[in-house]
């Protein structure tokens, strides 16, 4: 929120200065984001007289002009302006003066062959507007010599306040200088609308058909008006905050809005077909908004139409249809309230942002429907002439009496700061809060301040204007003796798991927890959605968090990243509850190419897998338990995924090659493999999750392998092998490895052969060849039972 000094102090009467004015904002808790005074950087610029104006002796569009700069002998300045001439007044900047429309410092220098020392300044060059077809033009009573910005009423520093959501009471001047007069740096104005009765009844009907969306539709037609560019002043101070002056009924609306926080619309009365309504939009009606973009709206809507079309996106932008122009005569004054929730959905969905929206989604005051009109008719025919008719009210607006009981002592209690009753009752009564004594209080909430709800928001409101600074810094107090660990076993397991993926080389990303609905669909779809969502891409709570590292992979696979290896710790959100969760996603070159090797490879499925088992290990999963089994996400490819169980029903975690659905839907190039460990599901170790794990003991004689070779159905998977022949003997086998898969020739069609190497580790000691002989028996009975025979 950006206003002048100059315009604060319209509405606050204050000695205070700048400095002063600045620390009590931040004190209270607005804070200030920047302050900046257009003087400083115009200081160099004087206002000087063009004595002559000669050609250029060699440049036709060039003259040399002799300025009177009201210092010392006047000088010489080329300048190709077409409108400079001799008895023009304009603004000189001498060599050492820095142009900041041109970005660049002035000294002598030869132009043309005709030695310049100066320049005649345009307005663009200022930066005081975008008008760059000659220099600036001052009228003949300025005086030479004096400083340029000191004479222009340019001395008015400009502080940009920054205004948190709950406070929708500061997005107006008037809502500023309350705070700053509650705090004592004095005494805040009165509004005087003025009212103007109507001179005859209002020629057109309105009225609201959406009481849900717009509770409240108030106008007047003014006729007679003309509308031309708004006086100097108004124009200025707009400027000076980053708006652009458009006309004189147009800029008066801003200024309103800037100045109480009161969005307000004027329609060109030629262009209105019959009666002017506030209703909810039909599925594909079209506007043609302000900014010269169209958008197709729904029956979520709330629109301002006319018997013909879509005139405004109500509460957030006027059509370009029936806005005014210099043409216009008669017009119609709207003063309406919208529902919030209604503001932020519509401006969610369209994409579309304004200055009324910011107000409106906030919340504006209810009551101040009738003054904002007042207001806006007197300053209209101050600006336009014209006369008003009476005043149409169509709805009422939502106006709930809020009384909040509220304990004194309380803002010792919650905020450790004693401030007196007294003082308390002060600065309510000063923020415009009626307090009503007893026990306890009866406070009544003004209507501009939505955000109070509570006992704690009075607090806040008292604690805030006595100084934040008040606050004393309190150490929380500490237990005796040596501190005991406070994580949980879930968080115990989460910093395991972070750092074991961090230790493997991957980076670890945070990403949002909402999406977009059509991400969501790709993985389940949401079980929750955003009432009031930052925007329509981010409105559905992450059932997964691939989509994220998705997203995350592809903006760095856009920016030349060759590799991609990410993992996330976060939460997804299903119908039941939040479920912590590891996701990881491998994309782009797993190794580059290079002389050994040849061309770069990419990632399969097997190294999620790899990722998958050695992350569950760090969590304390038992990974040799573990089962291999299909039936992973749609998002997976089938063929080419998994799930990590204990039994059919425990999935600990799912990994594999996304399918090429689902790349495209992000715009990735495969292959890309993925995996989520799903951390709830991992079963905490006995003995607690601070349970140590013995040391290491190597053991004391060497270890004995031996190898099989197993023929089994093509489709059997060769995990369902390796468990049977790790059952076989559970003392003696600690490894079971897979080192060849073949099928062709000698092998049957329909068959496979499986290689696998089986390490036996004897114990006390070594194996006798009858003991080997006999662990060999049990493992092919053991994968004969699991459906594989030795092969010949």
């Amino acid at each position: 929120m950006k206003f002048t000094l100059s315009w604060l102090k319209e509405h606050l009467e204050t000695d205070a200065g700048l400095e002063t004015i600045l620390e009590t904002l931040t004190g209270i808790g607005l804070e200030v984001e920047g302050v900046e005074n257009p003087a400083e950087k115009l200081a160099p610029f004087v206002v000087a007289e063009v004595l002559t104006a000669e050609r250029h002796p060699q440049a036709d569009k060039l003259q040399v002009l002799t300025v009177n700069t009201g210092a010392g002998e006047p000088v010489q300045v080329v300048c190709g302006a077409p409108n400079a001439r001799a008895g023009l007044k304009g603004v000189f900047g001498g060599p050492g003066a820095y142009v900041p429309g041109s970005d660049l410092t002035l000294k002598i220098a030869a132009i043309r062959g005709v030695e310049s020392r100066g320049m005649m300044c345009s307005v663009r060059e200022l930066e005081l507007g975008e008008e760059h077809d000659g220099i600036i033009e001052l009228p003949a009573d300025a005086p030479v010599g004096a400083g340029f910005a000191a004479w222009r009423g340019l001395d008015d520093p400009v502080i940009d306040v920054a205004i948190t959501p709950n406070r929708q009471d500061c997005m107006g001047v008037h809502g500023i200088a309350r705070d700053l007069a509650a705090a004592g740096l004095g005494t805040l104005k009165a509004v005087e609308p003025h009212e103007i009765a109507g001179a005859f009844p209002c020629p057109i009907e309105i009225r609201t058909d959406d009481i849900e969306g717009c509770p409240a539709f108030y106008g007047r037609v003014i006729r007679g008006v003309s509308n031309g560019p708004s006086p100097a002043w108004l124009q200025q101070r707009l400027k000076a905050v980053g708006q652009r002056p458009i006309s004189a009924l147009v800029d008066m609306t801003n200024y309103i809005m800037l100045s109480h926080g009161r969005p307000l619309h004027v329609y060109d009365l030629a262009h209105l077909d019959g009666a002017i309504v506030a209703r909810r939009a039909r599925d594909g009606e079209e506007v043609l908004a302000l900014n010269g973009k169209s958008y197709i709206l729904d029956a979520t809507m709330t629109v301002i139409a006319d018997n013909a079309q879509v005139h405004d996106i109500g509460g957030i932008m006027g059509g370009e249809h029936s806005g005014v122009t210099e043409a216009t005569t008669d017009i119609l004054i709207e003063c309406a309230y919208f529902d919030p929730e209604h503001i932020a959905r519509t401006g969610q969905k369209l994409a579309l942002t304004s200055d009324a929206r910011t107000r409106f989604e906030r919340g504006v005051d209810p009551e101040f429907l009738e003054t904002g009109l007042a207001l806006a008719t007197r300053m209209a025919i101050e600006l336009a002439g014209g006369e008003a008719s009476e005043i149409v009210r169509a709805g009422k607006p939502p106006r709930a009496e809020r009384t909040v009981d509220y304990r004194p002592g309380h803002t010792a209690e919650l905020a450790g700061v004693a401030v007196s009753e007294d003082r308390q009752k002060d600065i309510l009564a000063r923020l415009g809060f009626g307090v009503n004594g007893g026990h306890p209080w009866k406070i009544a909430v003004p209507s501009w301040r939505r955000d109070v709800i509570g006992s704690a928001d009075i607090v806040e409101e008292v604690v805030r204007i006595e100084g934040l600074d008040s606050v004393p810094s309190t150490p929380l107090p500490r237990a005796e003796g040596v501190a005991r660990p406070t994580a949980t076993p879930e968080q115990l397991v989460e910093r395991r798991v972070r750092r074991a993926a961090a230790a493997r080389g991957l980076h670890e990303a945070v990403t949002w927890s909402f999406i977009g609905e059509a991400e969501a669909a790709l993985f389940g779809g949401a079980d929750w959605i955003l009432a009031n969502p930052i925007s329509e891409e981010m409105k559905a709570m992450r059932p997964s968090l691939l989509p994220g590292l998705l997203a995350a992979a592809r903006r760095n696979i856009d920016r030349g990243a060759e590799s991609v290896r990410m993992f996330e710790v976060g939460r997804r959100y299903l119908g039941d509850r939040e479920h912590p969760t590891l996701g990881l996603v491998l994309a782009g070159d797993r190794d580059p190419r290079g002389w050994r090797t040849g061309r770069s490879r990419s990632f399969e499925a097997y190294d999620a897998k790899a990722e998958a088992l050695a992350i569950l290990a760090a969590g304390g999963a038992p990974v040799g338990n573990l089962q291999v089994l299909g039936g992973a996400s749609g998002v997976y490819h089938q063929g080419r995924s998994a799930r990590l169980c204990l039994g059919p029903k425990n999935a600990l975690a799912e990994f594999g090659e996304l399918h090429p659905a689902t790349l495209k839907a992000f715009d990735l190039d495969g292959p890309v493999v993925a995996a989520e460990i799903f951390l709830d599901a991992v079963p905490q170790r006995r003995g607690g999750a601070d349970h140590m794990r013995a040391a290491f003991a190597p053991p004391s004689l060497q270890a004995v392998k031996r190898d099989f070779a197993f023929l089994l159905p093509l489709d059997m998977p060769a995990d369902m092998l390796i468990r049977a022949v790790r059952g076989a003997d559970k003392a003696a086998i600690v490894g079971v490895g897979l080192f060849d898969v073949f099928t062709g020739q000698g092998v049957a069609e329909g068959s496979k052969s499986l290689a696998v190497e089986v390490t036996l580790q004897p114990g006390e000691k070594s194996f006798s060849h009858d003991e080997l002989e006999g662990i060999s028996g049990r493992i092919v009975a053991a994968a004969e039972k699991a459906g594989a025979k030795l092969r010949d």
